[in-house]
């Protein structure tokens, strides 16, 4: 081995004991100490290895590839999220959480990720210095999780290595293998997007943690996959940048039909589209329609006899016709049924459970909607 290999074996080592110990004993190093910590381990790379300079060709052809890659990402996971649900994220738009989650994030994964480009390019394409580079970020990525992870049960290291080991070696060996072809700069974009959609989006797709695990292992090998074919393409012929205008103009106008989608299902705005899932309505509402809700946002004393509404009942939405209102106390209790069937609903509704009223319908738009929660109860 190299002298300048050993070396370079030498720093990574040191890095990984106190990565080590910061997982098993110490738990230091979180939030901002991290940064300082790879800012410092920065400083002595370049005092005793020195840097290299990002000299890629098509670093901008590289970037597209990236932001359409990512276009079609949230395409297919918003869609996706109309069979889950979204879930409305937390208020990260303020000075803490700039401070504590938006900022750490930033700054993290720039210093990540050009120490990665760093030692790639010194290790010049040696296996083990690579497998070396991949363990180390894997622990870089996963310390804070291993210090609070309790290992004493076979389930609950099961569940570390699905929900954070195997998502993170997928992730750090695409990065490793690509960083010295691609460049740093590609690969931050798509980590920084990766990384903060979840506090800049206000919805966002709800899937449970398991299928959370399972996206985030693939997503980095579909990455691989769109970079692959890019750089065997520029080996065979000059990069047609013609090319990627005709993609991202589709991509570009299914990610605005995606976000109407969006708009219509998450129930987070003024109107709300669900698909019907019965034909309890018919004829007035057919299963498979879109019935548009307009929430009423408290305003109960506006509800008429005759009304068609839509009500929450046992974690479910239904949208039944109102045939009776009492007011008790103050309070407001709704009596409903459906068109199509033969006697009202043997239940009460309160009035926390009402969400709007119904007065206009989309014909037909739900069907794939309700064909795939029927398959996938």
């Amino acid at each position: 081995m190299k002298r300048g290999y050993k070396k370079l074996l030498i720093f990574e080592l040191i890095i990984f004991i106190i990565l080590f110990l910061n997982s098993f004993v110490w738990n230091i190093l979180s939030s901002y100490k991290i940064s300082i910590f790879l800012l410092v381990v920065l400083l002595i790379f370049k005092g005793v290895f020195g840097f290299e300079k990002d000299k890629h060709r098509y670093t901008k052809d590289l970037i597209m590839e990236v932001i359409i890659y990512l276009i079609a990402f949230f395409i297919l996971y918003y869609l996706f999220g109309i069979v889950i649900t979204f879930y409305k994220t937390g208020n990260y738009h303020t000075l803490t959480g700039l401070k504590d989650f938006i900022i750490p994030t930033i700054i993290y994964i720039i210093l990540k990720e050009y120490l990665r480009y760093m030692i790639m390019c010194k290790s010049e394409g040696n296996r083990l210095l690579f497998v070396t580079t991949v363990v180390m970020f894997i622990l870089m990525d996963i310390t804070t999780a291993i210090y609070f992870r309790d290992f004493k049960s076979n389930y609950s290291t099961f569940l570390f290595v699905a929900l954070t080991f195997l998502p993170a070696l997928s992730s750090n060996v695409v990065l490793c293998y690509f960083t010295n072809k691609t460049g740093y700069k590609p690969l931050i974009l798509y980590l920084l997007v990766i990384g903060l959609y979840k506090y800049i989006l206000p919805i966002v797709p709800n899937p449970d943690e398991y299928i959370s695990s399972i996206i985030n292992f693939i997503l980095p090998i579909g990455l691989a996959y769109r970079l692959y074919i890019f750089l065997r393409r520029d080996h065979q012929r000059q990069i047609d940048r013609d090319y990627r205008k005709k993609h991202i103009m589709p991509l570009a106008i299914s990610s605005l039909i995606v976000i109407i989608l969006v708009y219509f299902t998450s129930g987070y705005f003024h109107y709300w589209g669900v698909a019907v899932a019965s034909g309890s309505m018919n004829p007035k509402i057919k299963k498979g329609d879109v019935a548009i809700i307009e929430k009423i946002d408290g305003k109960y004393d506006t509800l008429k006899k005759g009304q068609v509404i839509a009500f929450k009942y046992e974690g479910v939405i239904v949208v039944h016709r109102l045939i009776d209102v009492i007011k008790d106390q103050g309070k407001y209790y709704f009596y409903t049924k459906g068109d199509a069937n033969a006697n009202p609903d043997n239940f009460v509704i309160e009035e926390q459970n009402v969400i709007g009223t119904v007065d206009h319908k989309i014909s037909y738009l739900g069907v794939p909607t309700v064909w795939i929660n029927e398959l996938w109860p």
